[in-house]
């Protein structure tokens, strides 16, 4: 079930605009979803705008669902900006704390807490200062990394590392929003936190291995894979 935040005239180049919900409007949406149909567990993309996050914030503090995977889009993969920089306290503020797990990649993560991240002990770091935040576990991307691919996961006590080969494609449109939808689904399985990050980590990669060589620039990852290869 989709509550549409944001209208983004997007292909594989460039986003051309971008023209956002009135806060009402997503509200209402929200509203729609909750009393009608059982909500096992919730993926948070895109919000654009401070207004945007606080009746998001508002509505997952009134129906208090499980399992809310938030994953802090705020650069397009062409390099446009989708979140006005004034709120990015607001989401530090109002959403964070309403987290189960957290999925910012690199400068997203160095956006949240303020310093350059370079080194294992900079993520390390970074990765607590969120959690202090209030997110309940913090998923740090490796994907701009030099090497393999590897994300770190930390829960407040412990520290586990993903690691997979990394792809030679450049088709990588939507990885970190299939990750973390893929980990809210998994935790709407009654998966375990580390247990979704790994199966969703898998099924990603496998979704860039077989990713599809559509359009110009960065082509999307291939969600259905798995289901050519049992056609097979």
């Amino acid at each position: 079930m989709s509550v549409i935040v944001s209208v983004v005239a997007e292909n594989t180049q460039r986003v051309l605009s971008v023209c956002d919900m009135e806060p009402s409007v997503i509200g209402e949406q929200i509203d729609a979803v909750f009393e009608d149909i059982r909500v096992d567990g919730v993926k948070i993309g895109m919000l654009s705008g401070a207004e945007q996050m606080r009746m998001v914030a508002r509505k997952l503090r009134q129906y208090r669902p499980h399992g809310v995977v938030l994953d802090p889009v705020m650069v397009a993969k062409g390099g446009c900006a989708l979140m006005h920089p004034d709120a990015l306290q607001t989401l530090k503020e109002e959403l964070l704390p309403l987290t189960e797990v957290l999925t910012p990649n690199l400068p997203e993560a160095e956006a949240i807490v303020g310093m350059t991240i370079e080194t294992l002990q900079d993520r390390r770091r970074a990765a607590e200062k969120m959690y202090r935040m209030g997110a309940k576990n913090v998923l740090l991307k490796g994907g701009h990394l030099s090497g393999e691919a590897e994300d770190l996961l930390f829960d407040g006590e412990r520290f586990t590392a993903f690691t997979h080969q990394r792809v030679n494609t450049k088709n990588t449109h939507g990885t970190g929003c299939t990750l973390a939808s893929a980990i809210a689904a998994n935790l709407a399985l009654e998966m375990s936190v580390t247990e979704a990050v790994r199966a969703a980590k898998e099924y990603v990669t496998g979704a860039i291995e077989h990713a599809l060589s559509i359009g110009k620039g960065h082509g999307p990852t291939n969600h259905f894979y798995f289901m050519e290869e049992i056609r097979r």
